[in-house]
């Protein structure tokens, strides 16, 4: 898993609530069993026609939109059934960070699992934050984990995360390597 320690970034909006897994990673893409290529099938069905080209109107086809490592989404998002292909989608297409009011728990988990930030703010900042995203769309946040800031252009506020996730994302492991991390722990304990 990729470390995260801090992201300075463009925006990309989508301001839609109640985004689920499906249009995240539609069901369709579920055979894979790994992460390879999937963020080319993120939000499919809204990035693309029938006939595979890109929907010219659809924000993550837009040239301003290449290389944004933050999407900033309507409430609830993830919401829906349970994949884990849909963190590995927005990672595939390089996604890092994921700002709204809510996720739904089980893509939250899956998210930091695969070293996605899921960054939950109140109401008025995430209003705040899409206003200052339409007004200077060229405008970056920087995301510091450690002290769990989100800065903005005049400003910054803190996310909440907890401690274990925390420390798993700023060192770059899962639960396993988690735990391999006191290998030699285990191995003296084993012993005695």
């Amino acid at each position: 898993m990729a470390q995260f320690t801090s992201l300075t970034s463009r925006v990309v909006l989508v301001p839609v609530n109640d985004i689920d897994t499906d249009q995240i990673i539609p069901a369709r893409f579920l055979k894979a069993t790994d992460k390879n290529g999937m963020g080319n099938n993120l939000f499919a069905d809204w990035r693309y026609n029938n006939d595979g080209s890109p929907k010219a109107d659809f924000v993550l086809n837009k040239p301003e939109s290449a290389g944004a490592q933050i999407l900033l989404a309507g409430d609830n998002f993830g919401c829906g059934s349970s994949r884990e292909h849909a963190p590995w989608a927005l990672t595939g297409f390089g996604i890092r960070a994921v700002i709204s009011t809510s996720f739904a728990d089980i893509f939250r988990n899956n998210a930091l699992k695969n070293g996605l930030l899921p960054i939950i703010v109140d109401e008025k900042t995430h209003q705040m934050l899409f206003e200052l995203a339409e007004e200077t769309p060229r405008a970056e946040l920087t995301v510091d984990l450690a002290s769990q800031t989100l800065s903005y252009p005049g400003g910054f506020v803190s996310f909440p995360i907890d401690p274990f996730n925390k420390t798993c994302l700023l060192n770059g492991v899962d639960e396993l390597g988690y735990i391999l991390g006191f290998e030699k722990e285990i191995a003296a304990f084993e012993n005695r």
